[in-house]
């Protein structure tokens, strides 16, 4: 069973059969994404938003499983190419999961999260662990009732069951899945390797981008290349940009040491810090290639939900992010979540182009600002680094 566990010793970056796996979520994010274009709505917002995260857990646990055990051994990688399977098949259901299609995903959703379970349980039996895969096994199966239910139930009935099962899903592993009568799953049990770890978010993160780039590529070369439609491209472009700097302000400044000197729970709140990013990225390639295929468009609230919504989720995320990791609130981030609040009811009489516009220049600000404030940080010592560029603490005392 200890060939099983990862070993500190062991390599921390991560394995080639991780890398191999990410490439179902690319398939996922894609098919969210067309999804969400042909029908632009705020109930189709919504059901696209749930799926998505589904979607997102089965990659966020898959990643904690690998940092928790070896990715080499060969039954952790038969279990990781079986979820891999799977997990293709509830993707493969994303456009009918809120119709004909519903029990696929559902079904396919607690079969990967059950069947891990289970797997685990029984290959750690004997092991102080297995007290670990015990706890989390009993909670997806509660949560799978509720996703099993929804999906026999209407369409209204199944957005709010699958809400509850994200809630519990997501919420107890926050909590360190406390079962009455067992306990929760100990701080010591639940260490991560923050190096491998950090390095599998940031990936992920790099796949979303990879996802905006291609589809917004993708609506230029068939829209038609002119001149509008080029200056769109390049807004649309900035705005991947202004993503990726965004997110490497801390990216740069790696949390792999902070998340192995930290309390364990931080692991689960950057994961739930990742998910509101990737949500926020998932909106903006959708309003991309809204702006790219019609940049001169008559006023409708649909565009600005996705325009200026994938920008406010991704700063969103980027403040939990900070107030998770460095307990601080990033006021440029802050203020450009406040610009894009008071602008949005002008917004819903702009044209994309200009909406557009006006989004890059809020996220823009909010980069910008936090840069130069956390290079000064560097220089004035209130972020500490190893290896010139690796943050291990930053001081609560940080006004910035």
């Amino acid at each position: 069973m200890a060939r099983l566990l990862r070993k500190r010793e062991h390599p921390r970056q991560a394995s080639a059969l991780e890398l191999f796996f990410d490439l179902s979520f690319i398939l996922g994010l894609a098919l969210l994404s067309r999804r969400l274009f042909h029908e632009l709505t705020w109930g189709n917002t919504l059901e696209t938003l749930i799926l998505f995260a589904g979607v997102y857990w089965i990659w966020i646990a898959t990643a904690w499983a690998t940092d928790w055990y070896n990715p080499n051994d060969p039954i952790i990688k038969g279990l990781v190419l079986g979820i891999m399977f799977v997990g293709l098949v509830m993707v493969a259901a994303i456009p009918g999961a809120f119709g004909a299609h519903g029990f696929i995903f559902a079904g396919a959703y607690v079969l990967v999260h059950f069947g891990r379970g289970a797997v685990l349980l029984t290959l750690l039996r004997g092991h102080p662990l297995q007290h670990r895969s015990l706890l989390i096994l009993i909670w997806f199966a509660v949560s799978g009732v509720t996703w099993l239910v929804g999906a026999f139930r209407p369409e209204t009935e199944r957005v709010v069951l699958w809400l509850v099962a994200l809630a519990i899903d997501y919420g107890i592993a926050w909590l360190g899945w406390p079962t009455p009568g067992l306990g929760r799953v100990p701080d010591e049990n639940l260490r991560n390797v923050g190096e491998h770890l950090s390095e599998r978010y940031q990936q992920v993160f790099i796949i979303a981008l990879g996802e905006v780039i291609l589809i917004n590529g993708l609506a230029y070369a068939g829209a038609g290349i002119t001149a509008l439609r080029t200056l769109a491209f390049g807004l649309a472009f900035l705005n991947v940009v202004l993503l990726w700097r965004g997110y490497m302000i801390p990216g740069d400044l790696r949390i792999g040491g902070i998340l192995d000197q930290s309390r364990p729970r931080l692991a689960v709140s950057v994961a739930l810090c990742h998910a509101t990013v990737i949500g926020g990225t998932l909106l903006t390639a959708v309003g991309n290639e809204v702006l790219i295929t019609n940049p001169l468009g008559a006023p409708q609230g649909a565009w600005v939900m996705l325009i200026v919504g994938g920008a406010a989720l991704f700063l969103i995320g980027r403040v939990m992010y900070h107030v998770s990791v460095f307990h601080r609130l990033p006021w440029p981030g802050l203020a450009g979540l406040a610009i894009l609040g008071l602008l949005s009811p002008v917004l819903l009489l702009l044209q994309p182009l200009s909406i557009s516009l006006v989004t890059n220049f809020a996220l823009f600000g909010a980069v910008v600002v936090d840069i130069y404030l956390i290079g000064r940080a560097v220089r004035e010592g209130r972020i500490a680094t190893s290896s010139g560029d690796t943050p291990l603490t930053m001081g609560r005392d940080d006004k910035r």
